[in-house]
């Protein structure tokens, strides 16, 4: 048996993963890592470890990807930590609720390449409210005008010709020179 004092959160789960199955004694040191527990979840347990959930909704990363891999859909749980970071709450409506998430909007509208995914991928057209955020990056709001708005987007064209690759890029694409 090893050394549990000594054991990282890794070495714990590799242990238990190894041949060894569910391993209640490892359990203890896995349950100080979101990450580990995670995996430890998803790969060894193949469900849900409610005694170690409190442990995953100290990470918005975690808490998305247990949501993804263990529950395999929304656990309304975590949403309170999860729509507190814009990347995380982007992806979990993307990938999870697979709609709207409008407690969330306000949230992800911060971040330009999550407001830009957002409009494209869950609203499906323009996303009016987000839109002097996706107008901060050349890149997002070059996207945007091309995959979103599938034409000119005047209002962002100043910040396009921030950048000399996506404003050719807009050139081409959008105004098609």
């Amino acid at each position: 048996m090893q050394d549990l004092e000594k054991m990282t959160p890794e070495a714990a789960y590799w242990y238990a993963a190894n041949g060894l199955g569910r391993w209640p004694e490892g359990e203890v040191v896995i349950m100080t890592s979101p990450e580990w527990v995670h995996r430890y979840a998803h790969n060894i347990i193949k469900g849900r470890w409610p005694e170690a959930e409190v442990i995953i909704l100290t990470s918005q990363e975690w808490a998305y990807w247990y949501a993804c891999d263990v529950i395999k859909g929304r656990w309304p749980e975590a949403e309170a930590v999860i729509i507190s970071d814009s990347e995380w709450a982007c992806w979990y409506a993307l990938d999870v609720i697979k709609d709207r998430w409008p407690e969330a909007e306000a949230t992800i509208m911060t971040s330009s390449q999550c407001a830009y995914l957002y409009a494209r991928d869950i609203i499906g057209g323009r996303w009016s409210e987000a839109e002097a955020t996706i107008m901060t990056s050349p890149e997002m709001a070059s996207r945007y005008a091309c995959e979103v708005i599938k034409g000119r987007w005047p209002e962002a064209e100043a910040v396009i010709m921030t950048d000399s690759y996506f404003f050719n890029e807009y050139g081409k694409n959008v105004l098609k020179k």
